[in-house]
C-alpha cells in the first residue's frame, strides 16, 4: 500500500452495504476495482463486547432493520473469519487494497490476526485514545476520521497515535449521513495542512454526490473515502447516500484529471494552440499596393488574419522604415523587406 502527496488515493467504503452476504461483498469489491477505487473497506464490530446488554437487546423495528433488536440486527450484517479470509484472497486476486475499521478491542485483535494492510479509525473513536493506541502499535498505515471533533481533539488523537506510528492520514469529516453542503466546511482541510504538515490529509466524504472530493483535492486533500453500493435503493441506512458504480467511476475519473488539468506553472504557447490560433491571430499587412522606397506609416498598414506574419505588437519595428521592394495589397510585411539603415 503506497500513499503519497503526489497522487490521490480513493477508498470505496462498503461498510455493511453487503447486507451480510458474501457474494454481494465480492461483487462490491469487483465493481469498486472496475470503477477505479484504490481500496475497499469494511467495518468490523464485536457486537456483544461493543454494546451494553441493554442497548444490544433494545428493539430495532423499522424499514432498515434486519432483526428485532439492535444487537441481532448488527450480528446479521457481520462477517466472521471465513468471510474475511475469502475477501482478502479475492482482493489480492483483483489487485485492490482491502482493510477495515475496528470499533472495539476484540475487532482490532481479529483484524490483526488477518494481517490487514491498514486500519481506519472512525470519527466516533477520535476521542478513544486507548483504542487508537492499540491500533497504532500494529505499525500499519492508519486513516483517522475526524467528524464531530474539535481541533484539540484531532491534535490529541494525532499526538497519541504518532507516539507509536507516524504513518497517519488525517481525514476531514462531518459525521452526518448524508451531510448538507453548508456543513462540509472543506476549508478545514487547509487548517489541517497547516497544523499537520507531516501528515497526508484527506476527506471522508458523506456528501450526496461527487463534487466535494474535487474541491477538497484543490485544497490539498489526497485521500478520499466515499460510501459505495451496487444499488442506492437497497435496504440499509448507508445505501441512500452511497455512490453506485457509475458515480464512483466518475469520481475516480475526475480526481485523476485534476493533476493533468493543473499542468505546468510555466505560461507558454502550447503545440495544441498553434493551429487554431493561426486562423484567428492577425499579421501586419499592406493596406494598399506599396512601392519600393516607400516610408511605412500607420495608414499604410492594417492587421488581418491569418497569423504567421509579424504580430501587431511589433508595429513600432516597421514604422518609418523604407521598403527595399514593392509589396502588394494585403501582403504580409516582413522585416527582411525593410532597409534597417534608412529611416526618414
Amino acid at each position: 500500500m503506497i500513499i503519497n502527496k503526489d497522487k490521490h488515493y480513493l477508498i470505496a467504503e462498503i461498510g455493511h452495504n453487503h447486507q451480510g452476504k458474501l457474494e454481494a461483498a465480492f461483487e462490491l469489491f469487483k465493481q469498486a476495482k472496475i470503477s477505479g477505487a484504490n481500496a475497499v473497506k469494511l467495518q468490523k464490530r464485536d457486537n456483544k463486547s461493543l454494546y451494553t446488554k441493554k442497548f444490544y437487546n433494545s428493539p430495532y423495528d423499522h424499514e432498515n432493520s434486519y432483526a428485532k433488536t439492535y444487537g441481532l440486527h448488527r450480528e446479521a450484517l457481520e462477517f466472521g473469519k471465513r468471510e474475511y479470509e475469502e475477501l482478502i484472497s479475492y482482493a489480492k486476486e483483483i489487485k485492490i487494497d482491502f482493510f477495515a475499521t475496528p470499533f472495539d478491542f476484540k475487532s482490532v485483535e481479529f483484524l490483526a490476526k488477518l494481517e490487514m494492510p491498514a486500519y481506519k479509525i472512525a470519527s466516533a473513536d477520535l476521542i478513544n485514545t486507548p483504542l487508537q493506541e492499540e491500533i497504532a502499535k500494529l505499525k500499519k498505515p492508519i486513516f483517522l476520521s475526524t467528524g464531530g471533533g474539535t481541533l484539540d481533539d484531532v491534535k490529541r488523537a494525532r499526538d497519541n497515535i504518532c507516539k507509536f506510528n507516524d504513518d497517519l492520514m488525517i481525514l476531514h469529516c462531518t459525521a452526518s449521513y448524508p451531510v448538507s453542503i453548508e456543513n462540509m466546511n472543506l476549508n478545514v482541510i487547509k487548517t489541517y495542512l497547516n497544523e499537520f504538515p507531516e501528515n497526508i490529509i484527506g476527506l471522508s466524504d458523506h456528501e450526496n454526490g461527487i463534487d466535494a472530493a474535487q474541491t477538497a483535492y484543490m485544497l490539498g486533500a489526497r485521500v478520499f473515502e466515499k460510501h459505495f453500493t451496487i444499488n442506492r435503493s437497497l435496504k440499509g441506512t448507508d445505501h441512500a447516500f452511497s455512490l453506485e458504480p457509475q458515480g464512483l467511476s466518475k469520481l475516480a475519473r475526475n480526481l485523476a484529471r485534476i493533476p493533468k488539468m493543473l499542468g505546468s506553472f510555466e505560461k507558454k504557447q502550447l503545440a495544441c494552440e498553434i493551429k487554431p490560433l493561426f486562423k484567428m491571430t492577425k499579421s501586419i499587412v499592406a493596406k494598399s499596393n506599396l512601392k519600393k522606397g516607400s516610408i511605412l506609416k500607420k495608414n499604410d498598414i492594417e492587421f488581418k488574419s491569418p497569423g504567421g506574419g509579424l504580430p501587431p505588437y511589433k508595429i513600432e519595428k516597421i514604422l518609418g522604415k523604407v521598403l527595399k521592394k514593392s509589396i502588394k495589397k494585403e501582403e504580409i510585411v516582413k522585416l527582411s523587406y525593410l532597409d534597417e539603415k534608412k529611416k526618414r
